[in-house]
């Protein structure tokens, strides 16, 4: 690919002496020509167009291409279209061109065919700043900038955001419109590599997302990362390079430049990447008879489900003080799937069958730490309640549960307060009111518990204030149930 590359200030051009420097390290090196591959803005053209002519005067064999992809501007001023990402393009093409010793002028004319189609259109949840600047324009909250520039200056245009899926099509649609002056022709059956550019400040599942995306061409190679970036902007731009077999031939030529990524050469397009789920077998519950308590249960697991759902964010911000955040959006998966099982099966009346069916939508759905724990008690406790549901089986069922807790994690629970329950509910004979009491105060006493498991245990003690939110998760659960059950 390249042998240099020539900086200056951030967002300006660099002088003509610099450029003149890196001609003439390359010439002196033994290179049989030079081409300068230059983005289309007047500060660019003018300095590296200077170090050209000076160059020439020193008998310099050096030509310059004219990268301008720019897709945004419907009536382009007369300083043209400007040169974005699709720029990368060109230094790739040219690159395997020159490696295979095609002489200069064959490859500027070919690359002034390849400009043309070739076409990029970007945009952006952010503006960028230059250090110690402040941001390059304004944008408000809800709102994305189209047919952005890569030197922090503003779009075309303003709308709110919206899904990947509609903004690529948004894209798509306004570099591909023919009453656009700067518009790429595309017609059907042609050929495309795609590049999908994260502008700065993304983050690769939001560049996968983008990436994703049905495009309705054939699209032949997919590239997706950071490779013309505005500082911490915010966005993406999408890039579009109609190919031949020749053209392709080229792009796919191995480099050893180190941040080109290793492309599959295989047509993305047509190509089926999920695989279909094997149909479900009949849900165990469909051949549960409903008992004289599936009302009952019903009612519980309703409020179960509403309490961890509006416990949501609260769990979320308990868990960014001590892990990732994410403790009540975990709860929130369940809670959901929980909810559809009850409008589409039947509840069973046996307590067991609750258990071992409740399990298994935890295995299915919830993930996590807080899933497995869920999935193991669940799964021990569900055997000593298809028998007998009064309180010494509830009391064996939960002892079951926390032993087979225990048995996988060590000290993921605090041991003393799960041995100090087991005790409290054998004396109560499973008084589910001073229960709740008890885990709520169990829930309270873990600011003081320090950590020796899942992600807390690697967070500095002083920062471990609040408590712990799998233990505020389970008092809210036998809360919710309580009332439930009151009511």
């Amino acid at each position: 690919m390249l042998s240099g590359a020539v900086a200056g200030a951030v967002f300006a051009s660099p002088p003509p002496g610099s450029v003149l420097a890196a001609i003439l390290t390359l010439w002196k090196g033994g290179a049989s020509g030079v081409l300068l591959i230059v983005k289309n803005y007047t500060g660019d053209r003018l300095n590296f167009g200077i170090a050209v002519e000076q160059a020439r005067t020193q008998g310099v064999h050096v030509d310059m291409v004219i990268v301008a992809d720019d897709c945004a501007f419907a009536q382009p001023s007369k300083a043209g279209r400007r040169g974005l990402c699709g720029t990368v393009f060109i230094h790739k093409i040219a690159g395997a061109l020159a490696e295979k010793g095609c002489p200069l002028d064959e490859i500027v004319a070919r690359m002034n065919e390849a400009t043309k189609n070739i076409g990029t259109l970007g945009v952006s949840l952010s503006p960028c700043s230059v250090p110690g600047c402040l941001p390059s324009f304004q944008l408000p909250p809800g709102e994305m900038e189209l047919g952005l520039g890569i030197h922090g200056e503003p779009g075309i245009k303003r709308s709110k955001v919206a899904s990947a899926d509609e903004v690529v099509k948004t894209i798509i649609s306004h570099m591909t419109d023919s009453s656009n002056k700067s518009h790429l022709s595309l017609k059907s059956g042609d050929k495309v590599v795609l590049c999908v550019n994260n502008l700065g400040a993304l983050s690769c599942l939001e560049i996968a997302v983008v990436s994703k995306v049905e495009r309705g061409v054939l699209v032949v190679r997919v590239m997706s990362g950071s490779f013309m970036t505005s500082l911490e902007m915010g966005g993406m731009s999408l890039s579009l390079m109609k190919v031949d077999e020749e053209m392709l031939r080229l792009f796919d030529a191995k480099t050893t430049a180190p941040a080109w990524p290793n492309l599959s050469t295989a047509s993305v397009s047509g190509r089926n990447m999920f695989m279909k789920p094997e149909e479900k077998p009949a849900a165990a519950s469909d051949n549960y008879n409903e008992g004289s308590l599936s009302s009952v249960i019903r009612l519980v697991l309703e409020s179960v489900c509403k309490i961890l759902l509006e416990h949501q964010e609260e769990l979320n911000a308990l868990d960014r003080a001590a892990g990732d955040g994410d403790c009540g959006s975990t709860h929130a998966l369940v809670a959901n799937a929980i909810q559809e099982w009850l409008h589409t099966s039947r509840i069973p009346g046996n307590f067991g069958q609750l258990l071992a069916e409740l399990a298994l939508l935890v295995q299915q759905s919830m993930g996590g730490s807080s899933g497995a724990l869920y999935c193991l008690f669940l799964s021990a406790a569900a055997p000593h309640l298809k028998q007998n549901c009064d309180g010494a089986a509830w009391a064996k069922a939960l002892h079951a549960g926390t032993e087979a807790m225990k048995r996988s994690v060590t000290q993921v629970l605090a041991e003393h307060f799960q041995s100090e329950l087991f005790s409290f509910i054998l004396e109560c004979n499973c008084k589910l009111n001073d229960v709740y009491k008890k885990a709520d105060l169990g829930a309270e006493a873990t600011r003081n518990l320090t950590a020796r498991a899942g992600r807390a245990s690697y967070v500095a003690s002083e920062h471990l204030t609040q408590p712990d939110p799998g233990a505020i998760a389970v008092a809210a659960i036998l809360k919710a149930i309580l009332n439930a059950l009151k009511a």
